[in-house]
């Protein structure tokens, strides 16, 4: 049951949707760069504090740990108490984050501005919820898929414009670049998005907030640093099995709860479950690209196998990727409406895999590797904005920002293994210089396709079990019509 506030729905119908879209996008591109960001630039951060390279990295952990656990609480509260007013809060956390972590005068003030800045992971959910207060019906899913695709579109951005900036601006100077964004989105919003104008009833269930907190927590910390407290350390098998314990004690609590945080029953629904394992699966492989791609068109040409691209080079290689990603993200919502997201996600999880074997396979030339990542990219677009259609369209309006949130969540803990996984199998193996050979990356990106292979198996199995629902998907949720 939830709340509808009536005068706020008139203002929502009397905006344009498109004009909130433009100005949700401001505030979600502010976080969006700031994905992949700093990740280039960590060694330059590592010298100017003198630190070591696990210090250094908890820049990193710390802003992946503060999104997770934002991105589906915030979510929650913005369905509690208006979607608009939550974020506004969040974007003011990326704001202030950036501005501290901008001047730092130590590692310690760093990590806890990108804590801060953590807080915008709840945006996503929010804009996602607030996307469909405002735009009819027939019309979610295209404005959904836009921003999906500015969303990837921006960790990507983030991660190519890290490099050439930070030599101009120096690495203090990359943290103000949200801020290009973040106010004028701030003021914006403020002035033009509608407040949502359903409430979700009840009161956040505090025990299932630290529950998910913990075991998120403790799951992410291994995950992001294994690599460097050692994978058969007792530090990360202590962690993994607190965070299996704190998850199942979750689950419990969430079940029996009268106003669950998190309904699980609705997360294991033939409609949405099938999405959860597909992100997880595509978060695998997208940030296992992004983090590779860069690297793998650098490699000397002395190796036998390399392009010898610079940075720049490396950026302008990636270019094609975004292109395509940014035009597949509009376009996924009039394909839904005729093949079904279902079926895009399938067949662009096949383009994927295909493109992710040419690169392997297929990579002599910078053509041969900037069409390989175009395919990669238009799939990778199509996915993405897929999965939260269906999510979104899948549940109630009062659930739309926890259920995304969740989803959301879920493609970081990918992204989290998939990192894991092709590290291990790049750096595992060298040509004696501390260069991996082209078998390593080879194995890395067949690694990479065989994922994307599974987002395919999940999505078949999703498609047949919410085809013997009585009642189609996505016509089981009333999204209210334009007026």
């Amino acid at each position: 049951m939830s709340t509808t506030l009536a005068p706020e729905r008139t203002t929502a119908r009397i905006i344009n949707p498109w004009r909130t879209f433009f100005v949700l996008s401001l505030c979600v591109g502010a976080f969006a760069t700031l994905q992949n960001l700093v990740v280039p630039v960590l060694p330059v951060i590592q010298d100017d504090f003198n630190t070591s390279t696990a210090g250094v990295t908890w820049t990193v952990t710390a802003w992946l740990i503060a999104a997770a656990v934002a991105t589906p609480l915030l979510g929650r509260v913005g369905d509690m108490v208006g979607r608009r007013r939550v974020l506004l809060i969040s974007l003011a956390g990326v704001m202030v984050g950036s501005v501290l972590a901008a001047f730092a005068p130590n590692l310690e003030v760093l990590i806890a501005a990108r804590i801060i800045q953590g807080m915008g992971g709840a945006m996503f959910p929010l804009a996602f919820g607030l996307l469909r207060d405002v735009f009819p019906r027939d019309r979610v899913p295209s404005a959904i898929g836009a921003m999906s695709a500015i969303i990837a579109i921006g960790g990507g951005i983030g991660a190519v414009l890290a490099g050439p900036l930070s030599s101009v601006i120096g690495w203090r100077g990359l943290f103000l670049v949200p801020l290009v964004l973040s106010v004028p989105g701030l003021i914006l919003a403020r002035m033009l998005v509608p407040e949502s104008p359903e409430r979700s009833p009840g009161r956040l269930n505090i025990p299932a907030a630290f529950l998910l907190s913990g075991w998120l927590v403790a799951l992410l910390l291994p995950l992001s640093d294994g690599n460097v407290w050692g994978w058969n350390s007792p530090l990360v098998i202590g962690l993994f099995a607190l965070a299996a314990v704190l998850l199942a004690a979750w689950i419990v609590v969430e079940w029996r709860a009268e106003q669950p945080l998190v309904d699980i029953r609705t997360m294991i629904s033939p409609a949405i479950w099938p999405m959860n394992v597909a992100a997880v699966l595509i978060g695998a492989v997208m940030f296992s690209v992004f983090a590779y791609f860069p690297r793998f068109v650098q490699v000397p040409t002395s190796t036998g196998y390399g392009l010898g691209a610079t940075v720049a080079e490396s950026g302008l290689l990636t270019l094609p990727m975004l292109a395509t990603m940014a035009i597949a993200g509009f376009l996924s919502g009039p394909l839904g409406r005729v093949i079904g997201f279902r079926a895009q996600i399938a067949g662009a999880s096949g383009l994927i895999v295909l493109s992710t074997i040419a690169l392997a396979f297929i990579h002599a030339t910078t053509w041969q590797v900037a069409i390989a990542g175009a395919v990669f990219g238009f799939g990778l677009g199509l996915v993405y904005s897929a999965i939260t259609s269906v999510v979104v369209q899948s549940v109630k309006p009062t659930e739309t920002g926890v259920a995304s949130g969740m989803n959301a969540n879920l493609r970081t803990i990918g992204s989290s293994l998939g990192v894991t996984i092709m590290t291990a199998i790049v750096a595992g193996s060298s040509m004696g210089n501390e260069l991996p050979t082209e078998q390593a990356y080879e194995t890395g990106f067949l690694t990479v396709a065989i994922i994307g292979s599974g987002a395919i198996l999940v999505t078949i199995v999703g498609s047949i079990l919410a085809s013997r629902r009585v009642v189609d998907d996505t016509a089981a949720i009333e999204v209210p019509a334009a007026s």
